[in-house]
């Protein structure tokens, strides 16, 4: 785990391009790549999980819109029951542009380790309308994290 926020950056970076410069499309497919390398995780089936989500949200000033691309990892203690989890997040900020705050708030996730498919996951994702609207709008600030929830 300690090597995914390196892993992150290298696939955001992997066209030799600063992060500053990425289009929505551009970190959308690194985290994808990203998402499809393993990690040495808990044996259960929410132990790696893929997360897309965005709206609009007011957290440290003025309401801007978001799209939060999160890795999480459930951390099981010495005796195997679950701890916490690890989150890795990609989020790109926006500003406040009227056709984006119009989307409202979304959220899917998909776990690897289960019967669902990241291919259909991922193409159902760049199906949706406001995937479109959403890749319209070039990222103002592109912010990589950890969290422990």
């Amino acid at each position: 785990m300690d090597e995914a926020v390196c892993l992150l950056y290298v696939e955001l970076q992997a066209g030799q391009r600063a992060i500053t410069d990425l289009t929505t499309e551009d970190a959308w497919l690194a985290f994808i790549r990203f998402g499809r390398q393993r990690f040495d995780t808990a044996d259960t089936p929410d132990a790696d999980g893929l997360l897309y989500q965005y709206g609009t949200y007011s957290f440290d000033g003025p309401p801007t819109f978001a799209l939060n691309l999160t890795r999480q990892f459930e951390i099981n203690d010495s005796e195997g029951d679950h701890d916490h989890y690890l989150q890795l997040h990609c989020e790109l900020q926006y500003g406040f542009a009227s056709s984006l705050r119009t989307l409202g708030s979304f959220a899917s996730w998909f776990f690897h380790d289960t019967e669902d498919d990241l291919d259909q996951w991922t193409e159902a994702l760049s199906n949706r309308t406001a995937w479109t609207i959403i890749c319209q709008h070039r990222p103002a600030e592109i912010k990589i994290h950890w969290e422990q929830v």
